[in-house]
């Protein structure tokens, strides 16, 4: 058990320490200058004014250092927990940004994820042994996997908010309130939470449907289902162990789709203008902000690999070949 995470830690390392430089790359490959940017935004008229003030950003950002030495600077910076001062929202601190909009995002993101990956899973399981459901669920879950999130966010807004009036279309709260522990402004934030809630919830949810449904028909049409019923075991307990077996593939499967999912995230608060992680990604590349998407692109890549290892760690615990393949190992 130990060799085995150690190897996924040591794994995890890698990927974050290539995810991390890449990270660090991408936005120093994006077209204009920042602190040229900072400059328009003051609309500073004397030359001289403005050539001193590009002086005392260029020194402050360290962007008058070799590359190699920003690097290593950005690392040690990391080290200490320092994401830098944003360019666009000057000098207000990355991790002041990042914190702030952390909570919209969790908050959509979790429920979300949870959900529709029990609801879907539950379908599938059921549509698989019955005909009617399964004519239902089948073609609503292909329809609903194959929509992008961006263009169901936009139809949801469209026919929910616009048409219908129910749900706000924009915000994480009304203008006219202030952030408080009271329970008019949480049922304001409910309210503004739905429909980017709904996006991802529905997409998500067709595919761990139609991956459930098939996988439910293959354990029984399995050997094992078909000796248990020659013995005369009784079906509830052969679909008991049928959906053991086929939740496995899917624990992975979310591992393996919640890139995708993060991302559909991000492009869903862009869309319904959610103060998240998106929409400090968007501000960041409209301002080069260099600072701002480095932050917001490291609390992705470290929110990614901590629920892959939190994954590769319920794998472990529900699947018992996993730990007799450690046990062999280790004997």
């Amino acid at each position: 058990m130990r060799q085995y995470f150690g190897r996924k830690l040591f794994i995890y390392g890698l990927t974050f320490v290539a995810a991390v430089t890449v990270n660090w790359v991408i936005p120093r490959f994006m077209p204009g200058d920042p602190v040229a940017s900072m400059l328009a935004r003051a609309r500073v008229s004397q030359p001289e004014a403005v050539e001193a003030m590009r002086a005392y950003y260029t020194n402050l950002f360290g962007f008058d250092e070799p590359i190699w030495q920003q690097y290593l600077n950005f690392w040690a910076a990391l080290f200490r927990g320092d994401f830098g001062l944003s360019i666009y929202v000057f000098p207000t601190p990355v991790a002041d940004l990042i914190l702030g909009a952390v909570p919209y995002t969790l908050g959509l993101m979790i429920p979300a994820v949870l959900l529709s990956y029990w609801v879907g899973n539950r379908f599938g399981a059921f549509a698989a042994r019955r005909k009617l459901l399964d004519n239902t669920v089948l073609p609503v879950g292909y329809v609903l996997t194959a929509t992008p999130y961006m263009w169901l966010a936009v139809l949801l807004a469209w026919g929910l908010g616009v048409v219908a009036g129910w749900f706000p279309v924009a915000g994480g709260y009304s203008f006219s309130l202030t952030p408080s522990w009271s329970w008019t402004f949480f049922q304001d934030l409910l309210h503004h939470w739905a429909l980017p809630f709904l996006s991802l919830f529905l997409v998500a949810l067709g595919g761990w449907a139609i991956g459930m449904r098939n996988m439910i028909i293959y354990e029984l049409e399995s050997d094992y289902s078909t000796y248990l019923a020659a013995l005369g075991a009784p079906a509830r307990l052969i679909r008991r162990y049928a959906y053991r077996n086929a939740i496995l593939p899917q624990i992975t499967g979310l591992a393996l789709q919640l890139g995708v999912l993060v991302a559909g995230a991000l492009v869903t608060e862009i869309v319904f203008s959610y103060p998240g992680i998106g929409s400090l990604i968007l501000k960041a590349i409209q301002n080069q902000d260099f600072f701002l998407l480095q932050g917001s692109f490291m609390f992705i890549v470290i929110g990614v690999l901590v629920a892959n290892f939190i994954i590769d760690i319920v794998y472990v615990l529900i699947d018992p070949r996993t730990r007799t393949g450690m046990a062999g190992a280790q004997a």
